[in-house]
């Protein structure tokens, strides 16, 4: 497979084929934030942490008046900077350090978005996660190339309206394939 820089994957879906035994990325579907010559970083958007919001919040010395952060749960984004917070959104507010990643989808690392998640001058839509995964230049095209991801636009839908144990199902849909029935050995034709 040679993808060129016009093949970004950025805003896609990469969904790990049932062969990827990986412990980090096994049956995980990883929202891809950015992909161009240097390499990508994605966040695992299906692995709820046992960490919910207001434990974080908590740790974090930060107030957050809505209710919300009692039930939202921290994901797990990667092995790489677990202690690294992520909060990919929909809300175009000027956060101090956020980045556009496609129409009404934006990443942001600093925390001062934290203190308005679930209340009125926060994002409508937000995944809070720890950690990210990184691929190095070449490396994610090889993995590609290995059949050890399908890739597909992202969609909206799957990361802020489908509980995080059925995304990984829903991306695959997006495709036409039910990927419970796909085999774990990988064969190239």
């Amino acid at each position: 497979m040679n993808l060129t820089m016009e093949s970004s994957f950025q805003h896609h879906f990469l969904i790990a084929m049932p062969s990827l035994a990986d412990s980090f990325f096994y049956r995980s579907l990883v929202y891809i934030c950015e992909h161009d010559k240097n390499g990508a970083m994605g966040l695992i958007v299906n692995r709820p942490t046992q960490i919910m919001l207001e434990e974080l919040l908590s740790h974090l010395d930060i107030q957050n008046p809505s209710k919300l952060p009692q039930k939202l749960p921290v994901l797990f984004g990667g092995p790489v900077q677990k202690g690294q917070g992520m909060i990919i959104h929909d809300s175009p507010a000027n956060w101090n350090s956020s980045i556009q990643l496609a129409d009404n989808m934006f990443l942001t690392t600093s925390t001062d978005i934290l203190e308005s998640i679930g209340t009125s001058e926060g994002p409508d839509h937000t995944l809070i996660t720890l950690g990210y995964a990184g691929w190095g230049k070449g490396q994610l095209e090889q993995e590609l190339a290995e059949n050890s991801w399908l890739t597909v636009p992202a969609n909206t839908s799957i990361l802020f309206n489908t509980s995080a144990d059925k995304r990984w199902q829903a991306a695959a849909q997006l495709l036409g394939i039910d990927i419970n029935l796909m085999t774990d050995t990988v064969g190239h034709a």
